[in-house]
């Protein structure tokens, strides 16, 4: 893959100011030429416009590394594009079968409708509506998902046999991956404030249910009927072990200085979306202090992480020989 890293500087300013999207009729601008197939600035910057808000709300306050990070996530868009170009050159020329890609496409598209709209055929064609795409074009580009993905899968696949000692070689030689920081077994209780309610509503009603708890009311109950967060079904218990890094600091604050099997006090966070305070409740079940994974428990994600990376290595060799036979072009 060609340096673009004096194109890829080309939006991070803009999308720093949050700048809103291009409007129809806006100048793009090729970067990238593939045989007959272009890829524009445009097609780049729609490509990765979800992820930069989240990129922005971690490192708004530091310009240079927001930007580095911004262009990082240009340059990976930018190859995979120039990947599945070549990938879908590579299969028009009619050297693989295609009694497959029907009922492939069929899946993948069911499962699509599902997962992104609920089901929901009315909100697929609202969706493409406001983004000025036809149907017809919807299910071109999940055809061409679709042939990318079986492709690279094929070109990806091999009979890898790593052997016990690769896998305590890998885990002797990168010890600092296996770290882990401290841990807990967590609970939550979610309360919301009402739609209509007043001002100190969530916390009124969060120390009604400390006062049920205190009463002999367990948490678990207290979060099946109270909580609104996705654990509330399983009594506020998060089935996993949890680190700090994935709390708020408010939340991480209090949860890491609790016992095994103590409650904290109520805790007031902003809502990410509506701005609302939010009350949590915290329980811990379990603390475990940070440690090294024995490599008992990692063995087979090391065994599966060398077999990818080999797997990854037979497809970047593919791409480099798809690469050597085509016209690729930056500008």
């Amino acid at each position: 893959m060609k340096d673009m890293r004096c194109f890829c500087i080309f939006a991070a300013g803009a999308f720093f100011a949050a700048a809103p999207a291009a409007p129809a009729g806006t100048l793009d601008r090729i970067v990238l030429v593939v045989n007959n197939s272009v890829i524009t600035e445009l097609q780049v910057e729609d490509a990765i416009a979800s992820y930069v808000p989240r990129l922005r709300s971690v490192y708004g306050s530091d310009p240079t590394n927001f930007i580095a990070k911004v262009t990082k996530l240009q340059e990976d868009e930018l190859e995979a594009l120039e990947r599945s170009k070549l990938i879908l050159d590579d299969f028009a020329k009619g050297a693989y079968s295609t009694n497959w890609l029907d009922d492939e496409l069929n899946k993948a598209l069911k499962q699509d409708l599902k997962e992104s709209y609920s089901g929901s055929q009315t909100k697929l064609t609202l969706t493409l509506q406001a983004e000025g795409r036809t149907k017809e074009e919807y299910r071109k580009q999940m055809r061409e998902n679709v042939i990318v993905g079986a492709l690279s899968q094929l070109h990806s696949t091999g009979k890898f046999i790593i052997s016990p000692a690769a896998i305590e070689k890998y885990y002797n030689d990168h010890l600092d991956d296996f770290k882990v920081e401290d841990q807990i077994k967590l609970r939550t209780i979610r309360i919301a404030p009402p739609a209509d309610g007043p001002p100190g509503a969530a916390k009124e009603l969060a120390g009604e249910i400390i006062r049920k708890i205190d009463g002999g009311i367990s948490f678990a109950d207290m979060a099946k009927e109270c909580s609104s967060d996705e654990y509330r079904s399983a009594g506020g218990n998060w089935g996993r072990w949890v680190e700090r890094k994935e709390l708020v600091p408010a939340l991480g604050n209090v949860a890491f200085s609790l016992q095994s099997g103590k409650r904290g006090p109520v805790v007031e966070v902003p809502d990410e979306r509506s701005g609302a305070t939010v009350c949590y409740l915290l329980m811990v079940d379990e603390v475990r202090p940070a440690h090294v994974s024995p490599l008992s428990e990692v063995a087979g994600a090391v065994e599966r992480m060398l077999k990818a990376q080999r797997g990854n290595l037979l497809l970047d060799q593919w791409i480099k020989r798809l690469e050597a036979k085509s016209h690729v072009e930056s500008f």
